[in-house]
């Protein structure tokens, strides 16, 4: 994963001259429910209207089968999206459960259910957490091609902390149910 700076984030803070560091930030965004592409572009949209969040990249749509869903749940559409932040990891947990709430995301007491809008941070920098509440980087990640893909488009050479190059993941991962959609495509504003 690169760390490269980027040039409109300022690392400090104006006031204060708070120092803040520059993390990169992965985002798996997918959606099974309601208008799926809607989902996607409202989130891409609402995630790069964040103030010190800077998208440089969202990979193509893919749509793929559910990974460990209830029966009957349906296809998901899924993308990556990539950023440059100085914003604290508990606040940008903050911001993509706001994002989901605001797309009428459901939580419900089964697991992987259907939904309006997954919005889940993969990767802060070389932030760690294992609180119920953040889990970095993400605990299943690395093994799901859905993620995995479409990080590989935006960023070949990629490490996935703790696990090694994406490249190599993908190999091992089943990618059987994952189809890039070309004619379905996230813009960012």
């Amino acid at each position: 994963m690169t760390e490269t700076p980027n040039p409109n984030i300022v690392d400090a803070d104006s006031l204060t001259g708070e120092m803040h560091p520059i993390r990169r930030v992965v985002v798996g965004l997918g959606s099974n429910l309601g208008e799926r592409l809607a989902s996607l572009q409202g989130a891409v949209d609402a995630l790069a209207d964040t103030p010190d969040f800077f998208v440089t990249g969202v990979s193509p749509v893919y749509e793929t089968e559910p990974v460990d869903s209830p029966d009957g749940a349906g296809a998901y559409l899924n993308a990556v999206l990539l950023a440059d932040t100085t914003l604290p990891a508990a606040r940008l947990m903050e911001r993509a459960l706001a994002v989901e709430d605001a797309f009428e995301r459901e939580r419900t007491d089964v697991r992987n259910a259907p939904r309006t809008l997954d919005v889940d941070l993969i990767v802060v920098g070389d932030r760690r957490s294992n609180e119920d509440f953040l889990r970095l980087p993400h605990p299943r990640a690395h093994q799901r091609a859905f993620v995995l893909q479409p990080w590989h488009d935006l960023e070949p050479d990629a490490v996935f902390p703790d696990h090694g190059p994406i490249a190599e993941l993908l190999q091992s991962a089943d990618t059987a149910g994952v189809k890039k959609r070309d004619d379905l495509v996230l813009e960012v504003e």
